[in-house]
């Protein structure tokens, strides 16, 4: 082959964010065993425990929730941390839904109100926000124990998929940018 008849060489793949930190990892965890079944009930109850409203304490709930129902760790620890933003988006509508299903007085979501509570009853006001986390917790909790199966009944035939189109080597991985595929040399 001489120079001039070389194809040129192609450019180094970059994939995104989500490619990178949500993809490449299941990819490996799928090509490393991990059974397709097992891996979406991982990546379904990571996700649920994820959004949570407690904040600060999906890592260990899910850690400790993968131990018990012998899940994938890595892949509901992944799943857990990338709804991590919509934790905080939910927490609010969370708190609301409880109100409106347990009756209770709606919390004020002023600072003006909150200071005022906390300055002339504080014990009452911490006795009325564990009672608001309380029921959204228990909002939460019916949905994920609806959701978790249905999750992760849906994603298996995709992550079943996923594993033959693995096998068969049909998605890449990420070269570093200095290295490219094709060399215009050989």
């Amino acid at each position: 082959m001489t120079p001039s008849s070389a194809q040129p060489a192609s450019p180094p793949l970059h994939h995104n964010w989500a490619y990178r930190r949500v993809a490449l990892p299941i990819f490996a965890l799928l090509r490393m065993g991990a059974s397709p079944r097992k891996l979406a009930w991982s990546i379904a109850v990571g996700l649920l425990i994820g959004i949570n409203p407690v904040l600060g304490s999906t890592t260990v709930v899910c850690l400790a929730a993968a131990f018990v129902l012998r899940l994938n760790v890595a892949a509901s620890q992944l799943a857990n941390h990338a709804v991590y933003p919509l934790q905080l988006l939910l927490l609010i509508p969370f708190i609301r839904f409880g109100d409106v299903i347990f009756h209770t007085a709606p919390m004020p979501f002023t600072a003006k109100a909150l200071i005022h509570a906390a300055r002339h009853n504080p014990i009452a006001l911490t006795r009325q926000l564990w009672t608001w986390e309380w029921h959204a917790l228990v909002l939460w909790f019916a949905l994920a124990v609806v959701f978790v199966p249905i999750i992760a009944l849906s994603i298996t035939p995709f992550l079943r998929r996923l594993l033959v189109r693995i096998e068969h080597h049909q998605y890449p991985l990420i070269h570093p940018p200095h290295v490219s595929l094709h060399r215009a040399d050989s």
